[in-house]
């Protein structure tokens, strides 16, 4: 399949799985379209770094990070919280299919490989989580830049 083909798909199934969710957990409509953007930016960031042969870890995150921009650059557009558009756009990142495979080797006896899917699945939601917290830092910097006066301004 053409890349320019399935990059496509990635990017509407993010979009469609993440408003799917913000539709379930009752996020307000009029963030709806914006939540799955971020999404999508998101999962596309994580997708395309991963595709090109990042690491797992650095390719999550990058893409939270990029949703925690788009979050940050939504909220205050829309004058709504943050919050709002990160926990559904978070969503196309979380590592489920490998916390299941984790789950499914501890039942199945099999202790070496569990650890090592719980492994992956810890790293992978520290990364995602460091990649808020450093787009959080990059808004906070940003809220609190100081302001300068236009030269001839009367405004201090």
């Amino acid at each position: 399949m053409n890349i320019f083909v399935q990059a496509v798909i990635q990017c509407v199934f993010a979009y469609l799985g993440t408003v799917a969710f913000a539709f379930i957990i009752n996020v307000p409509r009029r963030a709806l379209n914006l939540g799955g953007w971020a999404g999508a930016i998101g999962w596309m960031v994580y997708w395309v770094l991963f595709k090109v042969g990042w690491s797992i870890v650095l390719a999550n995150l990058l893409g939270a990070f990029a949703i925690g921009v788009c979050a940050l650059v939504f909220a205050r557009w829309r004058k709504m919280p943050v919050i709002v558009f990160t926990i559904p756009a978070l969503v196309p990142l979380v590592p489920g299919g490998t916390a299941y495979e984790a789950v499914r080797m501890f039942v199945l006896g099999q202790t070496d490989a569990g650890i090592g899917y719980l492994a992956r699945v810890i790293t992978v939601a520290g990364s995602i989580a460091v990649g808020f917290m450093l787009a959080q830092l990059v808004g906070d910097l940003t809220r609190h830049f100081p302001y300068r006066a236009r030269p001839g301004s009367t405004r201090h």
